[in-house]
């Protein structure tokens, strides 16, 4: 199932329906691979044999880095990931073998030369700042050989760190299967010569790196454009789109006339270190699962906002992304909600502009892909859509105890985040249908699972000329499966403490 590109923006539920996706993709992530440290401690004085900082290390990390760090994030982003790359027969190989093999969405296809030697870059943090970090590596002995890393996969991503691991070889071998199976190829670049790349779906340089194959200024959305326009010549690539740090990123199609530029997320900025890795999985996944490369580009820019905001070369979560979603736009879904009086004047204020307006209601405990389609569906009908939520006492009166799971303001927030819905509203009674005779509305919207007949307030809509409309359901979603699934994953509830 494909996503509808020209008018399915990245707003809350286009980020669910995409993350949904992204459970059933497998990614191939090949490149440079290394063993990334972080040592911790405390900076309490200056040694006496030079003027520098003595750290008194508390604790140490390691996991993945380079093209390990972006499929950390496929993985952690709800995907599964290929990882293929070189490391050494040497202690940090096998450290990062253990390591990768302790994520079960990650499958090893790590190429082990006995001559080659494992790249450890070891960071020292004190007090959120790294002071020092420490580089070991020696040139990789051995090529990545291991095509079968490409067959059957819903996206190539290539990390090129410039270590040698991604060959013409290499490219060409994505390429081949990409134009075999029509999987999207994109790649991290380095270096200045960007045409070695061939032919792939997009290039994702970061601004500096833009600036050293062109040649030119990359400081104003002027300058961006012209060197993006610029690399589009000297290259074979479908798509530049270069990564501009708290400006955002900026995007430009072989063809096009001028390039789009998509703004960053305002977020507290407390380590830079792996975001781009973070960008790469996000494009990946994206388009992976049909998403336009406008929608790619937003995700990419949300969740590299939020993996800066963590230490060292972290990952980001589906929930982590739906909640900096909501963070975003709260303040606009809540000016979506609503009171009677003031909703009824405006709805008699879009009918004299002559806009059909559009009504429904229901519980929207949990929302799910299910209630995101139907939404949709009855915005389609209509210009402007109101959706009338039960208050939580009537929730409980209709579902029983436990619900909602969500109350009221939780639930007309996330309501009001979708961009089907244009003003979000509550009733008390049993039935909207004190709702229905205020509003007036043009059509009338429920699920179907109802009947014509069986729908509260249709005759009175039909009375005034309006239309009675039954939506279709998404299969397989409802709240009260996804709770039934959450019951059935949750632990018993003696480890839980008090139950409820």
């Amino acid at each position: 199932m494909t996503m509808d590109h020209t008018s399915t923006p990245l707003d809350l539920g286009a980020l669910q329906l995409l993350l949904d996706r992204f459970a059933t993709l497998e990614i191939a992530c090949v490149g440079d691979l290394m063993l990334d440290r972080y040592v911790y401690g405390e900076v309490s004085r200056i040694s006496p044999e030079a003027p520098i900082p003595v750290l008194r290390a508390r604790r140490t990390v390691a996991m993945p880095g380079g093209v390990g760090n972006v499929a950390r994030n496929v993985a952690a982003l709800g995907g599964a990931a290929r990882l293929g790359g070189v490391a050494g027969a040497d202690a940090a190989g096998a450290e990062l073998a253990l390591l990768v093999s302790a994520d079960d969405r990650i499958r090893d296809f790590i190429h082990r030369p006995e001559r080659a030697s494992t790249i450890v870059k070891t960071r020292y943090v004190s007090g959120g700042q790294q002071l020092m970090r420490l580089d070991e590596e020696d040139p990789v002995v051995g090529a990545f050989e291991r095509d079968d890393v490409f067959s059957n996969v819903g996206a190539i991503l290539l990390s090129d760190y410039a270590k040698g691991v991604v060959t013409e070889r290499m490219i060409r071998s994505a390429l081949w299967q990409s134009q075999n199976s029509g999987v999207p190829v994109i790649v991290d670049p380095k270096g200045r010569d960007f045409a070695r790349y061939g032919a792939v779906d997009v290039i994702k340089p970061n601004a500096s790196e833009l600036a050293g194959a062109t040649g030119l200024p990359v400081e104003t959305d002027e300058d961006i454009e012209a060197a993006l326009a610029a690399l589009l010549q000297t290259t074979t690539a479908k798509a530049i789109v270069v990564t501009r740090a708290g400006k955002g990123m900026s995007l430009m199609r072989r063809g096009d006339t001028a390039a789009r530029h998509f703004p960053g997320r305002a977020r507290e900025v407390f380590d830079v270190s792996g975001a781009g890795d973070t960008g790469l999985a996000a494009l990946g996944l994206a388009l992976g699962a049909g998403a336009s490369l406008e929608q790619a580009v937003q995700l990419a820019i949300l969740a590299s906002g939020v993996v800066v905001g963590k230490s060292g070369t972290a990952v980001v979560t589906p929930a982590e992304l739906i909640e900096a979603e909501m963070s975003q736009h709260a303040g606009a879904a809540l000016a979506k909600v609503t009171a009677l009086d003031d909703l009824a004047a405006e709805v008699e204020a879009w009918r004299r502009q002559g806009l059909k307006v559009g009504f429904t209601n229901g519980c929207f405990d949990i929302l799910h892909r299910g209630h995101v389609a139907y939404l949709a569906q009855a915005r389609s009908w209509c210009d402007r859509l109101v959706v009338a939520l039960n208050t939580d006492a009537s929730v409980r009166k209709l579902k029983g105890d436990g619900r909602p799971v969500n109350d009221l303001d939780s639930r007309a927030v996330v309501i009001g985040g979708l961009a089907s819905v244009d003003r979000v509203t509550s009733f008390d009674d049993p039935t909207p249908l004190a709702l229905v005779e205020r509003l007036r509305p043009d059509v009338l919207i429920k699920g179907a699972d109802y009947t014509r007949e069986g729908v509260v307030g249709g005759d009175l809509v039909e009375s005034w000329g309006g239309q009675v409309r039954l939506a279709e359901f998404a299969d397989g979603y409802s709240t009260t499966r996804t709770i039934a699934k959450m019951t059935e994953s949750a632990p018993p509830l003696a480890s839980l403490g008090e139950a409820g």
